[in-house]
């Protein structure tokens, strides 16, 4: 089986309930799963403040994890229309495997959810494009054939899935929603499929 990352931070719940709409998708490819992790909480006052292993929900995720994977979804709540700094925080950690070109020709993706309609979703998916290219990943959006980013009145955009959580961060995802998270899964995994099969990725081992 061809696994897909599906990375994230949450604080609310509504990114983790997007990472696992976008697994759904993912396994609606055949020989593929989503292999799901998070990333800690990052300390006001010292780099070391979590535990190496969550109270609850997925494992932290490890540099193992991307090497191993044959393609990315990374998603993150907006903080002032950027990704939130756990997650920042984590991408900076990758730089050996920028060195080994460990990424290159890897598909990737990204999501985000936000408590306003216009609170920042599209930079945010923006600014967490930069990080993947640098890697040399292949960045995958959403296109217009998927008639639901046409009529959506919640999260939706070209961008990568995105979601309106409401100002107090409890809506659930819309039906609309959750449509384009599993059409970004399984646009994920059916690039990361014929990217492995023409060859053009390399997986290497940690």
């Amino acid at each position: 089986m061809a696994e897909i990352l599906v990375l994230y931070y949450s604080r609310h719940g509504a990114t983790a309930q997007m990472a696992r709409e976008i697994g759904r998708g993912i396994e609606q490819v055949a020989n593929c799963t989503a292999r799901i992790r998070t990333v800690a909480e990052v300390s006001a006052v010292c780099e070391a403040s979590e535990d190496t292993i969550p109270e609850s929900g997925p494992p932290y995720a490890t540099l193992e994890d991307l090497q191993e994977c044959v393609g990315l979804a990374v998603g993150s709540p907006t903080r002032f229309g950027n990704m939130a700094a756990a997650m920042k925080y984590f991408i900076d950690s990758t730089s050996p495997l920028w060195l080994q070109g460990a990424l290159i020709g890897k598909p990737a993706a990204a999501f985000t959810s936000t408590s306003s309609l216009h609170g920042g979703q599209e930079s945010t998916l923006l600014t967490m494009l930069l990080p993947l290219l640098h890697h040399g990943m292949l960045y995958l959006g959403l296109p217009y054939s998927e008639t639901t980013l046409l009529r959506t009145q919640t999260g939706g955009t070209p961008y990568g899935p995105s979601h309106l959580a409401g100002q107090d961060s409890n809506l659930p995802l819309s039906e609309d929603e959750i449509s384009l998270c599993q059409a970004m899964g399984k646009r994920l995994a059916e690039t990361a499929m014929a990217q492995l099969s023409a060859g053009l990725i390399r997986i290497t081992s940690a």
